[in-house]
């Protein structure tokens, strides 16, 4: 099902909050490029290119793989946009034809595959599509206790998470005011903790090169939030 549909995609920039903010993007960006070095980058969940964009600003090709045709639709409409390939499809399992350097995935977006196979078969995807010594990035939240917990709230949006830590499902609950009416929109996802990423990497006969708790490469420990992970293929 695509969650990020119609409206959706049409508000998404708007509320994008402190992903926007030019100082996150901009150590995201230098952290991406510095791995991808000469080579060509894989972003799974492109969407309307919050990444993609300046890092091909910063001369670094960019393949997307989005499963909704409205949010590529966005990115298309912004200057450059219409110069970066995108396949349409679910990026556990589309290909490109290509062989990359890199491969990432921003935002919490590994947590959009709803089951423990999906996402097993993603870091199995991304492998198979990684030249030898390419590295596969995922900025992802580490699990808390469950119950609910509010990550945003303004005149116009209130967004509650509601997490069962037994069975690691996770949905978020966004209530938007559009045109005088609040609007809610649930979207599911599973959580994942840093010890299952690094088992599925090993699957995928990936191994853990660096962990950080955010793209400035601040140390990662027990009382982060997330984490910048990096597994490399041999």
């Amino acid at each position: 099902m695509d969650y990020f549909a119609g409206p959706v995609a049409e508000r998404y920039d708007a509320t994008l909050g402190e992903r926007g903010d030019p100082a996150v993007v901009a150590a995201t960006v230098e952290f991406l490029a510095d791995l991808a070095g000469d080579g060509a980058a894989l972003e799974l969940g492109i969407g309307t290119g919050r990444i993609a964009l300046p890092l091909v600003a910063r001369g670094v090709r960019v393949h997307g793989i989005d499963l909704s045709p409205d949010m590529v639709a966005q990115l298309r409409a912004k200057s450059g946009g219409e110069d970066i390939p995108v396949t349409i499809g679910d990026f556990a399992s589309a290909r490109t034809g290509e062989a990359f350097s890199l491969a990432y995935l921003v935002f919490n977006t590994i947590n959009n595959l709803t089951t423990q196979d999906a996402q097993v078969a993603c870091f199995e995807n991304v492998a198979a599509q990684l030249a030898p010594g390419g590295c596969f990035v995922v900025e992802v939240g580490v699990p808390g206790a469950s119950g609910l917990r509010v990550f945003d709230l303004s005149d116009t949006h209130a967004g509650v998470d509601e997490y069962d830590a037994a069975t690691q499902r996770l949905v978020s609950h966004h209530f938007t005011l559009v045109d005088d009416r609040w609007e809610r929109l649930s979207m599911p996802f599973r959580s994942v903790s840093p010890s299952e990423l690094d088992l599925m990497a090993g699957l995928a006969d990936m191994r853990l090169r660096e962990r950080w708790s955010g793209w400035n490469r601040e140390p990662f420990t027990g009382e982060s939030s997330k984490h910048v992970s990096v597994w490399e293929k041999p």
